[in-house]
Parts: structure tokens; sequence; C-alpha cells
């Protein structure tokens, strides 16, 4: 070896120990340095890990959505059952407290003017009762203040959630002529004196109606296809039957006690337009003989004025 090549021999070797005490003195392992060279030496090699291959990055975002949809599902189940038991503990509440109500059997178009009567003749929203299965008709009757329930009416549990054993009444608005029977039989059954009022479509199904047990049928197809005739002849006489049957507007049909002073008179002869007279439970028309002298519990149905027209 000649003096060239020992003397950089003993330069390097110089080097690597002072590079040895330097490392030792600020504590960083020699590898550390041989790496940084190495990145040094390739500029362009990265300094984190390698990202993951697509395959895992979509398997990633697959699992992360499924988790979401799970956490989605959850939320809605929770706001569910929180929806369900707050208008359980409504209906617990309600069912302490309330008596003589009015239960809806059906909320569509008879249902609704129905109810509309009712509220027009008087009665609080919180004293009718609706039952349908129908959830889109349940909140619109809830949005004006009615209690819902939830449920097919012609199952006995359902009626009692509705609290028909305690009601004043039932108004049977299906859509069907057999369910109203149903309805009817299974609400007899339930409450032997309480007063059931059901519409039928058509009047060759009227005494079943009557046999299952209802106080009053309304065969909603006859009448009105008379008051389709009627217009076609003399349509003011319907106009004023569409006065009539509105509540809350121009005249309409209401019933009263007899006051006291109006005992022993007749009823033809009173201030207010008498049309008939309940006396037992029997209607009788006005001219009646039997009715014309009024007694003390005899109830007057007559024309009142309800409001501006």
């Amino acid at each position: 070896m000649n003096s060239i090549s020992r003397h950089l021999v003993h330069r390097l070797v110089r080097s690597t120990c002072a590079t040895a005490v330097l490392l030792s003195l600020l504590a960083i392992p020699p590898w550390r340095v041989v790496a940084q060279e190495k990145g040094a030496a390739n500029p362009t090699a990265p300094d984190k890990p390698k990202p993951a291959t697509d395959a895992s990055a979509e398997a990633e975002l697959l699992k992360r959505l499924e988790i979401e949809e799970l956490a989605q599902k959850d939320a809605q189940l929770m706001e569910l059952l929180t929806e369900r038991s707050r208008q359980s503990f409504r209906i617990q509440r309600w069912r302490t407290r309330v008596r003589d109500h009015t239960v809806v059997v059906g909320y569509g178009t008879k249902g609704r003017a129905a109810v509309e009567t009712l509220l027009g003749d008087g009665a609080e929203p919180t004293g009718i009762v609706v039952v349908d299965t129908d959830r889109a008709q349940l909140d619109a009757a809830a949005a004006i203040g009615l209690v819902t329930v939830a449920g097919n009416a012609t199952r006995s549990s359902v009626l009692r959630v509705a609290g028909v054993p305690l009601a004043k009444a039932i108004v049977v608005a299906t859509n069907r002529d057999d369910t109203a029977v149903l309805v009817t039989l299974t609400a007899r059954e339930m409450a032997p004196d309480i007063r059931i009022v059901a519409s039928v479509r058509e009047s060759e199904n009227v005494h079943l109606l009557r046999q299952s047990g209802a106080s009053s049928v309304v065969v909603s197809a006859e009448t009105a296809g008379r008051l389709l005739g009627a217009a076609t002849t003399t349509p003011t006489v319907v106009e004023v039957i569409e006065d009539l049957l509105t509540p809350d507007a121009g005249f309409a049909i209401s019933e009263r006690d007899v006051e006291d002073a109006e005992v022993g008179g007749s009823p033809r002869h009173l201030g207010d337009i008498v049309l008939g007279v309940v006396r037992g439970g029997e209607l009788h028309r006005v001219d009646s003989a039997v009715v014309d002298t009024l007694e003390a519990d005899d109830r007057l149905l007559y024309v009142r004025k309800a409001g501006p027209p």
C-alpha cells in the first residue's frame, strides 16, 4: 500500500470514530443515521408508510358506510320507540280522567265530517278519540288535537284502549259494510249501553247493522242519491239541508232539554222552530198528538242559529 492509500484509510478511520463518539453523546442510534442517509440519497422515497391498496380502501369505506347506516337506523328506531312511548303515556294519562267521550272509527271522508260536526256542536278535541289503521289519517287527526289510537277496531283490545266501555257514543265510519258490522258487534258486546251510530254504503245492509246492535244507521249512498235527485228539481231545498247539516254556519239542527217554563205547553208555540220531541227515547214529530203537551223529561229537536252565513 503506498503512502496516499495509507493516508486515506487513516482519515476514514478517524472520521468513523468521530461520528460514533458524536452519536453516543447525542444518544442517537447509528442505524437511524444510516436510514436518514439512505433517505437523503433517495429524495423521492416517502416519509410515511405506503397507502393502502384500492381494495382495502374500498373495504374500509364500505365498512364506514355500514356503520353510519346502522347508526342512522338505530336513531330512527329510538325515535320511533320514543314517540310510541309518548303516545302510550298520553293515552294512559288520558284514560285515567276521561269519561263520556266519543269514539270515531275511521277517519276518512265520513269520519272527518262527523268530527267536524261534533266540534261544531261544542265538543272538545280531547273528548274525541279516532281509531284507524292509516298512520297518515291518525297524524291528521292528532294535528287538530284529537286523541288517536292505531289499530283494527274489530279487535276488542283496540276498542278497550280507545275507552269504549266508558264512552257515551261510538261513530262507525268505515269504508266497508262488513267491517262496520264487525265493529258494531264488538262494541256492543263490550258496552251494552253505549250509543252506536253506524254508516253503511248499501241500504240492504241496514238490517245487519241493526241486528249487530247499532242504535242508528245512516245509508251514505242512498242519502247522497236523494240529495242528488232533489238538486235537479229543487236545488234550494238541498242548499237548506246542507245549511242545516253544517253546524258552524247559518242554521243547524240541535237538541236541548225542555225548560221549566215550557213544561205543559205545546212545542208548536215556542220561540224556537221545533221539529220533533224525544220522549222516552222515541222521536215524535212536532205535530203528533202524543207530544202536544210537553213534559219535564222531554227533549226538543229545534233549529238554532249557528253562526254567520
